[in-house]
């Protein structure tokens, strides 16, 4: 049976949820990413790439490239909501699906065309998606997963393109040979440097050439320019993993800022899982310094998803982590083993203050936002300065409610 492979693709998605939530971003030129020198672009709009800018590129020269540009840090929580509606609209029509990304997925709908017209079916799917979540979507539709692909982002920005089967290589053919997933930029300048520009020249060249030029990767190669790959649809599994980290505009070696931003970030990933109805059992802690070493280490806890009791685990692996004498460029933090569940009390530590505390800070930060509540620790001993704890021995907490 001849297979049907559907790519999705959510066109410039972190810039198209700021778009959706801030109407008056319109079509402005947007750069979403880290926001010091030492920043990277995380997503770009169109109007940006004409000026030469691109995702994974240091924001300090995205801004030089284009300085009419708006710069927004962006909110992982955000996206990650976003990416999780588009995700339940597709399982429920899709009995075979790859989310191969936060915006990104593979459909394998082989078959469907006894009972369904699969383009049609497609097409109906992502009307339903912009529909209920208001984003731009494009999808490809064709034999195998390359030329969907390649498909998709021919037919972006929010468009749709299917390639009927024998027209594959057709289709390749006039297309820049950057175009073939797989070739990365030192690849594209190996086969530029050899003559090659389009894909019709990998074509018709034997394989046994590409194989010379690039060893096993080149055979690869050949076969995607002509069409051809027989990668499965993996089926989608929720995720065992949840991580964040940050990188410093300049070192420090501020202890007290260290363990701020370590809070911070535990805090946020921990409403992160109870929002996603998860616990975790296995805790990291990344450290990068001046020099680019990076260290972590990893303690296994009880299943959790409460601020109180991750945090004093995080800064206690932080505490033996450390090396006092070395300026800090980076911290990260990830919860692993993560298995669906709600927080349960625990009997020996947990009060009925405690419960409360959470129930009412993450519903707060459904209504303003991840970051509008937040504990005064997180914003670090410089900010804050010394606080008087309301809650009876709790951490302090500090709400900043964000303009309506």
């Amino acid at each position: 049976m001849t297979k049907t492979i559907l790519h999705i693709d959510l066109d410039t998605f972190y810039v198209s949820v700021e778009r959706l939530l801030h109407s008056e971003l319109g079509t402005k030129p947007l750069l979403v990413g880290g926001t010091g020198d030492r920043g990277v672009v995380a997503a770009c709009s169109y109007e940006t790439r004409g000026f030469g800018v691109h995702s994974g590129m240091p924001m300090k020269m995205a801004k030089e490239l284009c300085p009419e540009a708006m710069v927004i840090r962006g909110n992982a929580g955000t996206y990650s909501r976003y990416s999780d509606m588009v995700t339940d609209i597709i399982k429920e029509k899709v009995p075979l699906f790859e989310k191969s990304s936060i915006d990104e997925f593979y459909a394998d709908l082989s078959g469907m065309d006894r009972f369904f017209g699969v383009y049609k079916y497609a097409t109906e799917l992502r009307q339903k998606v912009i529909d209920e979540t208001g984003l731009p979507i494009s999808f490809g539709l064709s034999i195998n997963k390359v030329v969907s692909k390649v498909a998709t982002n021919e037919a972006k920005p929010n468009n749709q393109l299917k390639i009927d089967q024998g027209f594959e290589k057709p289709f390749l053919a006039p297309l820049s040979i950057k175009k073939i997933p797989m070739v990365g930029d030192k690849t594209y300048q190996t086969l530029r440097n050899l003559g090659l520009r389009q894909v019709r020249t990998v074509q018709e060249m034997p394989i046994d050439v590409m194989q010379r030029v690039l060893g096993a990767n080149g055979a690869v190669i050949w076969k995607r320019a002509n069409g051809m790959d027989d990668t499965p649809v993996v089926p989608f599994c929720e995720r065992k993993s949840i991580s964040t980290e940050r990188t410093f505009d300049r070192d420090t070696i501020d202890v007290h800022r260290l363990k701020g931003v370590l809070i911070a970030m535990t805090e946020n990933l921990a409403y992160q899982l109870r929002r996603g109805e998860k616990l975790t059992a296995c805790i990291t802690v990344k450290i990068r310094y001046s020099d680019f070493n990076t260290y972590s280490k990893q303690i296994r806890i009880p299943y959790t998803s409460a601020d109180h009791i991750l945090i004093p685990k995080i800064l206690g692996v932080f505490k033996n982590l450390y090396n006092r004498r070395l300026l800090v460029r980076l911290v990260g933090i990830r919860f692993s083993h993560l298995v669906s569940g709600n927080y349960q009390i625990n009997l020996f530590d947990d009060t009925e203050e405690i419960l409360n505390l959470y129930h009412a800070m993450d519903t707060i930060r459904e209504r303003y936002g991840d970051k509008s509540v937040i504990r005064a620790s997180g914003l670090g001993a410089k900010t804050i300065g010394r606080m008087h704890n309301p809650f009876n021995g709790l951490p302090p907490v500090v709400l900043a409610h964000r303009k309506q």
